[in-house]
């Protein structure tokens, strides 16, 4: 008989409760609403209902209350989780060609309608 994994540990303190500060709530709903959840992938852990997405806003929560900076908090989730959990990708070594190619496609589209029309301007 195959053996399932199951979640049966509380949730984590802060995963379903706010801070009291309305402030610092405030920069954790922020800084979750930009952040992917690892296991549904297509929502925020601010709108997620998974356990990782659970422990991932407690931890953000517990890092606001101590006055960490988001953006800190947001890299130390990236170098936990990959670049894939951060709604704001960073442009790295990596990253680059992704950035680039719509520019570049923008450039090249535009050197073959300039040549279009170059060559219908001229023989008309």
């Amino acid at each position: 008989m195959p053996v399932a994994a199951q979640d049966k540990l509380p949730p984590a303190p802060y995963a379903y409760r706010q801070l009291d500060d309305p402030a610092k709530e405030a920069r954790a709903k922020a800084l979750m609403e930009t952040l992917r959840c690892v296991q549904c992938q297509g929502q925020s852990i601010a709108d997620s209902d998974a356990p990782i997405a659970g422990d991932m806003r407690n931890q953000v929560r517990l890092r606001i209350d101590a006055g960490e900076d988001p953006e800190a908090i947001r890299q130390w989730l990236v170098d936990r989780y990959g670049d894939y959990v951060s709604y704001a990708p960073r442009v790295t070594a990596t990253t680059w060609p992704l950035f680039a190619a719509p520019l570049l496609l923008l450039a090249f589209a535009f050197m073959v309608l300039r040549r279009r029309l170059i060559r219908g301007g001229g023989g008309a």
